[in-house]
């Protein structure tokens, strides 16, 4: 009996030594697969360290963004932690910007702020970093604060110095003749002239009626035009100003948006075109019909097509020749306004008589004495609006009428992102540029009396250009905007529209220069120039 106790008694100590023995052997492997992992890790960083000194043969820091493994537990070996790794790569990343960037060409006061910028904890690094690069992307966005400034404290003056040095800013009574009243607004009257030469002296002009013809030759070169603002009419004064001031600021923005502005000049004497006291506007002369003359006449489109191509167009049918010539304007007209947009401008005019077309076939804007600056509230107040009832949106206001008055102008244009991202005031334009589309391609709405019914319909169709189309009593022709497959007329669905709730519901300038309307025609349109054969009308 004593000896069967101790056999099973050694039978249980064996057991016990053989798990131990089988413990230790896993405990064994696992130190061993530790170890491996450990090693292996130390022979990456020693490949990656000797490419590198392949790449850099002098010594330079170096910084490897990888992500990190998970680690086995080890009871023998010490790893650096993961933030002690951070630290040390993001260390090795702040060095080598220093390195490459030369600090010596700065000035000192920036080479100061780099070593103070160096010294901080990493933590704050990145967080400097994240900051500086939310305000940049605050101050360039739309309307642009910083583009803004530069504009309003360095440009400007720069502009106002060059033009008083070159008498831009010094006009006279005497330099200009003019000549036949070629328009008329509320606030001005538009006249054709020239622009006299330095050696003509004003009295040669006035007594030979023979300089005064050949001065105002249709081809003389310095042809210019001329816009007397009524000073007699409350508020025309102010409006001019406005005009002027948004002239030159568009000069400086957008030059190519609007025609060349030469300045302005307050006449000296009195007689048949001056009145002494009275402010003229001058602008060189681009042309002298605008996009309503044009479509007077019963040959529109096709009467644009030598001043936009410069040629007649052979080898089509006139109504594709249409559909392109109403294309080509409709995306130069949009292009200027995405522009103007960009810098703030919002128009508030747009129509066909405030679109010149130049001897080019360019559409330039002109009129900007209803025009609003919203990056600093310039000609902006909230409970006045400026407009034509044929072309304004259905809002009546770029703003919400509970918009407060603009502050002073720094401050305004610091919350001008905000303003803008929050109201969308650029839509305003799109609404009166989708009227314009309108009636290029629709004849019947092209007279005043047309225009006007449309407008009552559209009104009463809650300005639902799709409920409009089966309403409408005016027989209206849409065959161009419903060709290649309907295009013209989804963009202008998408441009006569109310804003809705959030203020939008309608397409931006850029949005719609993405619209298949002008991506996929001016694919086509390019395929069509290129295979016609032109000939001079």
């Amino acid at each position: 009996m004593f000896e069967a106790k101790v056999k099973a008694l050694n039978l249980d100590q064996a057991k016990e030594r053989g798990v131990e023995r089988r413990k230790r052997g896993k405990s064994v492997a696992y130190a061993d697969v530790t170890m491996l992992v450990v090693v292996g890790r130390h022979l990456e960083s020693i490949s990656y360290h000797f490419m590198a000194s392949l790449l850099h043969p002098t010594p330079t820091a170096i910084c490897f963004f990888y992500p990190l493994k998970p680690t086995l537990p080890s009871h023998n070996f010490s790893l650096l932690t993961n933030t002690n790794r951070f630290n040390t790569k993001c260390n090795a990343f702040f060095d080598n910007v220093a390195n490459v960037v030369d600090v010596d060409h700065f000035p000192s006061i920036i080479q100061s702020g780099i070593l103070q910028f160096q010294e901080l904890p990493d933590m704050q690094r990145w967080e400097f970093l994240v900051f500086g690069g939310l305000i940049w992307i605050y101050l360039t966005s739309r309307p642009g604060v910083l583009i803004g400034a530069i504009d309003a404290y360095l440009l400007a003056p720069l502009q106002l110095g060059l033009d008083n040095l070159s008498g831009k800013r010094n006009l006279k009574t005497r330099d200009f003749l003019v000549g036949d009243k070629i328009g008329e607004g509320s606030f001005g009257v538009v006249y054709s002239g020239v622009l006299v030469p330095k050696n003509v002296l004003d009295g040669e002009v006035n007594n030979k009626g023979r300089s005064k013809a050949a001065l105002l030759d249709p081809k003389a070169k310095d042809k210019v035009i001329l816009k007397k603002v009524k000073v007699e009419i409350r508020g025309a004064e102010e409006f001019g100003e406005f005009e002027e001031w948004f002239n030159y600021r568009l000069s400086r923005a957008a030059p190519e948006t609007c025609a060349e502005f030469l300045g302005s000049f307050v006449a000296d004497k009195t007689n048949s075109k001056f009145t002494k006291g009275g402010k003229w506007l001058v602008w060189k002369f681009e042309g002298d019909l605008t996009l309503a003359d044009y479509m007077k006449g019963r040959s529109f489109p096709s009467n644009l097509e030598p001043v936009m191509f410069g040629r007649v167009l052979q080898g089509v049918d006139s109504f594709r020749r249409n559909a392109l010539i109403i294309k080509q304007i409709m995306r130069q007209i949009i292009t200027s306004l995405k522009k103007i947009h960009d810098t703030g401008i919002v128009h508030r005019d747009i129509k066909p008589a405030n679109l010149v077309v130049t001897k080019r076939g360019r559409i330039k804007l002109i009129d900007f004495g209803a025009a609003t600056d919203l990056r600093i509230g310039k000609n902006y107040v909230p409970d006045r609006t400026l407009l034509d009832p044929d072309y304004c949106p259905p809002e009546l206001y770029v703003l919400p009428e509970e918009t407060p008055s603009p502050p002073p102008a720094p401050i305004a244009a610091f919350f001008s992102p905000i303003l803008w991202q929050l109201n969308s005031p650029d839509l305003f334009d799109m609404y009166s540029a989708g009227i314009v589309l309108l009636q290029m391609a629709i004849p019947t709405l092209r007279s005043p009396a047309g225009l006007k019914n449309f407008n009552l319909e559209i009104k009463n169709c809650g300005y639902d250009l799709k409920k409009w189309r089966e309403y409408t009593r005016l027989r209206p022709d849409f065959e161009i905007l419903d060709s290649e497959s309907g295009r013209g007329w989804d963009l202008a669905t998408k441009l006569i529209s109310e804003r809705g709730l959030l203020r939008r519901g309608r397409l931006s300038a850029a949005s719609a220069l993405r619209h298949p309307y002008f991506l996929l025609g001016g694919d086509q349109a390019a395929a069509v120039l290129s295979k016609l054969s032109l000939s001079r009308k």
